[in-house]
């Protein structure tokens, strides 16, 4: 219909079922739709199949693992934006990454990160922005 605006594709990629489970419900809650993935090459062949707008992708994971999956994302789909997520490390005053990790993934593809546990507004803050080209 002339007007309406396109709902959003998630892509969650979390070994964690509880939190994969929270994520969805947090971003469908915020407008989104949803897909979700327990393991790296899931979530690779799920946004193989599938229109996807943005991906939550947790660093650490069984298989293929976030960075590992962060780059082959990156290659397949090049316009989606991608947000890393980690439980280890911290983030300073003025918001930059102190993890190693994070700071490694969004050298390497990922174009925002969180730390976990994720707040629902900084993951819709962040997303909201990345989708609409603010970051």
């Amino acid at each position: 219909m002339a007007g309406e605006i396109a709902t959003r594709t998630v892509l969650v990629i979390d070994d964690d079922d509880l939190l994969r489970q929270t994520l969805h419900d947090l971003l469908r809650d915020g407008g989104y739709d949803v897909l979700v993935a327990g393991d790296g090459q899931e979530g690779i062949e799920l946004a193989e199949k599938s229109r996807i707008d943005l991906i939550v992708c947790d660093l650490f994971m069984p298989g293929k693992e976030g960075i590992e999956t962060i780059l082959e994302l990156r290659q397949s789909l090049p316009a989606a934006k991608i947000i890393a997520i980690s439980g280890g490390g911290s983030f300073n005053d003025d918001g930059r990454i102190l993890d190693w990790n994070l700071r490694a993934a969004t050298q390497l593809g990922a174009d925002g990160a969180l730390q976990k546990p994720i707040r629902r507004d900084a993951l819709l803050n962040l997303a909201e922005k990345l989708l609409s080209g603010a970051l």
